[in-house]
């Protein structure tokens, strides 16, 4: 499961950047093209911040949708793949806008 790993870098990027502090809550962007489930995440966060500054705190996930730009049509096309095709005129040629994101967007900590 590479999802406790990457749960395991959140903690980690999170304790770095918050001072020694407490953290009270984690905003994490999950994109539906970045092949991580964000149900694991949820569910490896609580195992992995035990005993850390973490322990806690509430993660919220924001869930990005996949969107392409088509190098056909020019017009921006929903995805639900990697390769997926433009939804407008069928073409295969599709650049991926947002989708892939894994990024920690947010963290409150205590005073």
């Amino acid at each position: 499961m590479h999802e406790m790993s990457i749960t395991q870098g959140i903690i980690d990027l999170c304790l770095e950047h918050a001072g020694g502090r407490r953290i009270l809550t984690v905003d994490v962007e999950i994109g539906e093209l970045s092949s991580v489930v964000p149900e694991a995440i949820e569910f490896c966060f609580e195992a992995c911040s035990q005993g850390t500054l973490l322990e806690g705190a509430l993660l919220t996930i924001i869930r990005i949708p996949g969107r392409g730009t088509c190098q056909e049509c020019g017009r921006e096309t929903p995805l639900t793949e990697l390769y997926g095709s433009c939804t407008h005129c069928g073409g295969n040629r599709v650049v991926i806008v947002s989708g892939e994101e894994l990024r920690v967007r947010e963290i409150e900590v205590d005073d």
